[in-house]
């Protein structure tokens, strides 16, 4: 189980979409697999596990086809990812990988000291433009671009922070690039997270006319007689999605 370099344990801090969550130590060399459905106990909800984290902020995001590979220094590397800090983050189908890009860039950008040009300016240019697609306004050429930015920010920065920011976007890009062009040709988010991109309708024939949408709707943006098929006025409609929660029937669809 154990690979050269890599002997002893380690410590992980193991959250997000299992059932055990906590710090673990592990032996290194076990697989991804392992601590997921192993030591994490497989899935926390009714989703089937997409992808993890590892690292820290500035890790790499590892799809769940690659989850036989080893937990070692060189092996997690080698996938764009990091041993890091110890944390591991577990992620379901639910998760929007374009998102938890920009989630982890906004906090690296954040922490940038400021003295390296690429690392300031470079990644709130890659904020920018991961907040762009989160919002459907971005275009095939911002991919381009986020490449671009990323490979100078890792080889110009001048510490760890500078060197591995660029992480979570680079292996989103790599692993989830499908989830990336829906966003910036369909203008859809695949996970249903990035709110500027969802749609809320309800259906006419499931729809009971009960009003507990209605009277949840934070902005009016639902109408309807009692007893009677109700509509969302798509251009009040926020997405804030508290009549989906609502509703007992299944009347409404988020697309």
């Amino acid at each position: 189980m154990r690979s050269e370099g890599n002997c002893g344990t380690t410590v992980f801090s193991l959250v997000g979409a299992v059932k055990n969550t906590g710090l673990v130590e592990v032996p290194l060399g076990i697989s991804l697999r392992e601590m997921v459905f192993d030591v994490g106990g497989g899935m926390a909800g009714k989703h089937d596990i997409k992808a993890v984290q590892t690292g820290g902020p500035s890790g790499g995001c590892i799809p769940a086809s690659l989850f036989d590979t080893q937990i070692g220094y060189e092996e997690l590397m080698a996938t764009g990812a990091i041993v890091g800090s110890g944390g591991m983050v577990v992620m379901d189908e639910d998760s929007c990988m374009v998102d938890v890009a920009r989630f982890f860039l906004n906090f690296t950008q954040d922490e940038s000291c400021g003295k390296c040009t690429f690392c300031r300016i470079g990644t709130r240019r890659m904020l920018e433009i991961l907040t762009r697609i989160t919002e459907g306004e971005g275009t095939m050429e911002d991919l381009d671009q986020l490449e671009y930015l990323a490979d100078k920010i890792k080889n110009t920065s001048l510490c760890a922070l500078g060197g591995t920011a660029p992480n979570p976007v680079l292996t989103t890009l790599r692993y989830f690039r499908d989830e990336y062009v829906a966003h910036v040709q369909d203008k859809k988010c695949p996970a249903k997270v990035c709110k500027a991109l969802l749609t809320f309708t309800i259906d006419p024939v499931a729809c009971t006319g009960c009003t507990a949408c209605s009277k949840v709707c934070p902005v009016g943006a639902i109408s309807g007689e009692r007893k009677q098929a109700h509509v969302i006025d798509t251009e009040l409609c926020t997405a804030c999605g508290s009549c989906y929660e609502t509703c007992k029937f299944d009347a409404i669809t988020v697309e």
